[in-house]
């Protein structure tokens, strides 16, 4: 193969994680959500966390949007694979977004006919779906899916379907298809989904002592981080655990064979130094955003760097699933249905178009940047919450 071609699919593969890594990251928002009721014990209390959270929670869902973009246009196979046949799924993670959006937006209202309550319910209901469901989906990057892919089926004029979903139990002639929602089965899936969404929650606490001006709030706040800081350590890792001591998919690099190699993701922080170093400082990054906001009494920094070690962490993690001869999306129907960086990505034409317009990304993540520090800007305090006309 091309080298040039085998470098744009791992070029495009990292884009795609880092996007999957910042999507993780603005997960705090729905992590904020699923707190509403655990931090503001007033209705001015939980006016000033929406407001915290419902002044990102567009960040959050354009990423989710440009993440799946970014698949498609790179990874076209695994876009019609995973979209198309685990569709329950994806539609449940979309319709919990389609509730935050509507619930901020109508929330505050006079008239609705919901009533105020009703809305800040769907934002809990968001807060605690999205990250589960999202953290399962990404789990069957390292545990494998159900489905069968078939290339030559494009020539079928009846049916030019390439890729099928299979039964749940996996093989079975009288299961039951339950396209994607079977991920939320697996107890390895359902650990990293559990993880996620207690990372959401740590946080967004490092987020409220950051952004909120309310002495309680950051007192209600620092006394929870203890609580959902260990509920997240526990899941994470015993997911952590088991990744690097279970059996991967490997790719044999001449045949492309997939194949099982034990201890592979191991094995791939190995043979990945550069991997390695940005896991470690990923997870160092977390704990010391964590252990300091919880130690200091008055440090208000831990989101930073709790933030960045994240994106760093979930970054490797990715990474470990794609690169170094391995089957990023893996199938349990028929191993070699597996797909890979190289058998499903775009053309070498549409890779080398693509790269040329990621050159604005730089651009796009400084506007984002500025818009970011321009809401924060002031803290969110009582008298805004009060005075400004213009809150959720």
């Amino acid at each position: 193969m091309d080298s040039t071609y085998i470098l744009l699919q791992h070029y495009w593969w990292f884009l795609v994680s880092l996007l999957g890594a910042l999507l993780v990251f603005l997960l705090f928002v729905q992590g904020g959500q699923s707190l509403l009721f655990t931090i503001g014990k007033t209705e001015l209390q939980q006016k000033m966390l929406l407001n915290s959270t419902g002044r990102k929670w567009e960040f959050t869902f354009t990423t989710l949007v440009t993440f799946g973009g970014a698949f498609f246009a790179s990874f076209p196979l695994f876009y019609s694979t995973s979209f198309g046949g685990a569709y329950w799924v994806w539609i449940l993670i979309l319709l919990c977004f389609v509730l935050q959006a509507v619930s901020y937006e109508y929330q505050a209202k006079k008239g609705n006919l919901l009533g105020k309550k009703t809305y800040q319910i769907f934002l809990i209901i968001n807060g605690v779906l999205a990250p589960v469901l999202l953290g399962a989906a990404v789990g069957t990057f390292f545990n494998g899916a159900n489905f069968f892919v078939n290339k030559g089926n494009i020539t079928d004029l009846a049916m030019p379907v390439i890729s099928t979903w299979g039964t749940f139990p996996v093989g079975s002639p009288d299961g039951v298809q339950l396209h994607g929602l079977e991920a939320a089965l697996n107890i390895w899936n359902l650990l990293l989904g559990l993880a996620v969404f207690f990372l959401s929650r740590v946080l967004a606490l490092l987020y409220f002592i950051n952004n909120i001006a309310d002495d309680e709030i950051q007192k209600r706040s620092r006394k929870q981080l203890i609580i959902e800081t260990g509920l997240f350590l526990v899941f994470f890792l015993a997911f952590v655990a088991h990744l690097l001591l279970q059996s991967g998919f490997a790719v044999n690099p001449d045949t492309k064979e997939v194949y099982m190699e034990p201890y592979k993701y191991l094995i791939n922080l190995v043979q990945m130094p550069a991997v390695l170093v940005l896991f470690l400082l990923g997870v160092v990054g977390v704990l010391f955003g964590i252990i300091k906001t919880i130690i200091s009494g008055s440090w208000n920094k831990g989101i930073w760097f709790a933030g960045t070690g994240t994106v760093f962490t979930v970054l490797a993690l990715f990474l470990m699933a794609g690169w170094n001869n391995t089957a990023y999306y893996p199938s349990l129907a028929d191993l070699q249905s597996s797909l890979t960086i190289e058998n499903s990505s775009s053309s070498i034409f549409t890779l080398k178009t693509m790269s040329y317009v990621s050159v604005l990304i730089p651009f796009v993540l400084a506007y984002i940047i500025y818009a970011w520090r321009s809401l924060d800007l002031h803290k969110i305090d009582s008298k805004e919450m009060k005075e400004n006309e213009h809150t959720y």
